[in-house]
């Protein structure tokens, strides 16, 4: 039996979780003093703080951090890499501590993690982190010399939907043509060919289907002219983009279960909206079955709105002929990162190093006069 401890820092608070094997035996979120975060001039300054908070917590619940075999974290700030499972190294710390393409408190993870390895002498590991980067070259281009697309999809989560799936079916991920959605409050949908994620919608910057709070694809112009009216700042068209968007714009929730209320009593508009993302979703998932030349061997939807059987409903009535849909409802975080370490232990999946060299370099070997 392997003991894992599992970490993922959030903007107020720390989630963790403690699982021997694939049981969890311990979950808690454990909430930060806002003002004493306020405190601290530098997110990497939070570390001291919030490691004391991570191990009163674990004492009261009668765990310490020797009884555990491994940690393993949500970690954010890399320079984009492929998915795996990466042992925390000095090159990780140190990218981690700048917040190389975040500046989020998720930098803390491996921080935290390495503090608790040092401590033990326990491997402390990050698995498939935010900064995973598998698109294949053709899907970067946009129609505009420069502006390339990158991953930012809720990875941790669809890769491991996507292996508990193909667990279920008796072949590796490896072998696998999937095309998996995570439908929260943002909304990732990716094609994974063989065990890579290999096309998918950015989800923090506008692109793909609407979703509870976020806008998804919107035609360029009358955005371009939005901007111009005079009307709203960039922070407020940022925030009509990433924040206020989606069913949050149209029905000024975000709240798929006030909104399914709102359906059952009457109310025509909610019901078309809702019907709307779902459609979105699936012709989405239609592009990404293109992608994967039709030979896909499963739909999968995760993420919170996955739990609402009406709408994974909506959108299989127009995928189902693809391939069979199967909704894994919620989030799998901590089970992923547990998971992760296990197969790292047992030696199931070969370990990653991190190099800090990231996977895309803009098309610089092949644009002309460039190197």
């Amino acid at each position: 039996m392997f003991r894992i401890l599992t970490v993922s820092p959030g903007s107020t608070s720390t989630k963790l979780a403690v699982f021997e094997d694939d049981n969890r035996v311990f979950k808690v979120n454990v909430m930060h003093d806002t003002e004493m975060l306020k405190q601290f001039k530098f997110i990497s300054d939070q570390l001291p703080y919030r490691k004391q908070t991570i191990l009163a917590e674990l004492e009261k619940s009668g765990f310490r951090l020797g009884d555990m075999d491994a940690f393993s974290a949500y970690s954010g700030g890399l320079e984009p890499l492929e998915g795996g499972v990466y042992p925390v190294n000095e090159i990780i710390l140190e990218h981690s501590r700048q917040g190389r393409t975040v500046k989020h408190p998720a930098i803390l993870g491996a921080q935290l993690i390495d503090l608790f390895r040092t401590e033990t002498g326990k491997p402390a590991y990050l698995v498939n982190p935010p900064d995973v980067d598998e698109f294949q070259p053709l899907a970067r281009f946009t129609g505009i010399k420069g502006l390339y697309r990158e991953s930012r999809i809720h990875v941790l989560n669809q890769k491991e939907v996507a292996m508990r799936y193909v667990a279920e079916t008796g072949k590796p991920y490896e072998d696998c043509n999937l095309v998996v959605a995570h439908v929260g409050g943002g909304l990732s949908v990716s094609a994974h060919q063989k065990g890579r994620m290999i096309d998918g919608n950015d989800v923090l910057n506008g692109d793909g289907p609407m979703a509870p709070n976020r806008s998804g694809t919107v035609p360029a112009v009358p955005i371009i002219k939005m901007c111009y009216s005079g009307e709203f700042t960039e922070q407020e068209m940022i925030a009509k983009i990433s924040k206020t968007g989606g069913l949050m714009s149209h029905l000024d929730t975000d709240n798929t279960l006030e909104i399914s209320k709102r359906i059952a009593g009457g109310d025509e508009y909610a019901k078309l909206v809702y019907s709307a993302m779902a459609y979105q979703l699936a012709k989405a998932i239609g592009s990404y079955s293109v992608v994967l030349r039709g030979q896909v061997d499963g739909i999968l939807l995760t993420g919170g709105v996955s739990n609402d059987t009406a709408f994974v409903a909506l959108v299989s009535e127009l995928v189902d002929w693809i391939a069979p849909v199967k909704a894994y409802g919620g989030d799998f975080e901590m089970e992923a990162l547990a998971s992760g370490a296990i197969r790292a232990l047992s030696g199931k999946e070969a370990l990653k190093t991190y190099t800090g060299i990231p996977v895309f370099n803009g098309f610089a070997e092949a644009i002309p006069g460039k190197s």
